[in-house]
């Protein structure tokens, strides 16, 4: 029963947290839809990136708007940067860990693009280069962080958006990582209405 009753408060801390955080996300994730969608409909793509959970993360992501997310649609121009393995161990060989996104950025970010960076702590040192070299290309950023957004938090320009899980909700990654999701998902649904409208 200690064990059912643990895995209970694990629901109900996950579900608080959430719901601590409506009020602070809600208006900043709306400007992430609007600049996702107007880069889309620019012939834009979406770059994300991330480390452990936050490169499933943008893996996850990618495939809902390449694929679907719950309505049929067209694809939309996604691309996860923690994916090509030949890329990301070459680089890291060849250069530093640091660069395995940041060089992609270079490559392949254009200045209608954006970079949807995910850091639990906002301290990544690969995001943050992903995130200068997105600048560097004119490229706006989306970053998902947490607590108080790290060292990220402070490289963030006027056209970028900042989605940070504050610390007064929770300092648990996996809270914040749990917010992350639900972040995502709120992301995919806003693009699919601005481009779709309504479902009938």
């Amino acid at each position: 029963m200690e064990l059912v009753t643990r895995i209970a408060r694990q629901f109900n801390d996950s579900a608080q947290v959430k719901l601590d955080v409506v009020e602070v996300l809600a208006a900043p994730i709306a400007q992430a839809v609007e600049l996702m969608v107007q880069s889309l409909l620019g012939n834009g793509k979406i770059m994300a990136c991330g480390n452990g959970g936050s490169a499933a993360d943008a893996q996850h992501f990618a495939a809902e708007l390449l694929n679907r997310f719950e309505r049929e649609r067209p694809p939309l121009a996604a691309i996860a940067l923690t994916t090509d393995s030949s890329t990301l161990t070459s680089i890291a060989n060849d250069y530093r860990y640091d660069e395995v996104f940041s060089k992609q950025v270079r490559a392949l970010g254009q200045a209608r693009d954006v970079l949807l960076a995910i850091s639990t702590s906002g301290n990544s040192a690969n995001v943050i280069e992903a995130i200068h070299a997105a600048h560097e290309r004119e490229v706006n950023v989306v970053a998902l962080t947490g607590r108080d957004g790290g060292k990220i938090a402070e490289l963030l320009g006027d056209g970028d958006v900042h989605l940070c899980v504050p610390e007064y909700a929770t300092m648990r990654t996996a809270r914040i990582q749990e917010v992350h999701l639900l972040v995502l998902h709120c992301l995919c649904d806003g693009i699919d209405h601005l481009l779709l409208g309504d479902p009938e």
